[in-house]
């Protein structure tokens, strides 16, 4: 029986600039990017959630501060 490949990209978001002054900088969440689409989101921070995205763009509209939010891709990290 052959396995199907899938591959699940971990991620973080890495906040350059707290426009709210509430959420902080650097690394305010991780996550994984499934093969469909979909993103499963894990905030840090004294009371961490887990959030279900349609898509990571849907994820960043929301939580993108208008540009102040990156996501870093664990297999793109550069030393």
């Amino acid at each position: 029986m052959t396995r199907p490949e899938i591959i699940a990209r971990p991620f973080w978001l890495q906040r350059d600039h707290d426009v709210s002054g509430v959420s902080g900088t650097g690394v305010v969440a991780h996550g994984v990017l499934w093969p469909d689409g979909t993103a499963s989101v894990r905030w840090t921070g004294p009371r961490p959630s887990v959030v279900f995205w349609d898509s990571i763009a849907d994820a960043l509209a929301v939580h993108g501060h208008g540009g102040h939010t990156r996501i870093v891709y664990a297999d793109e990290e550069q030393p």
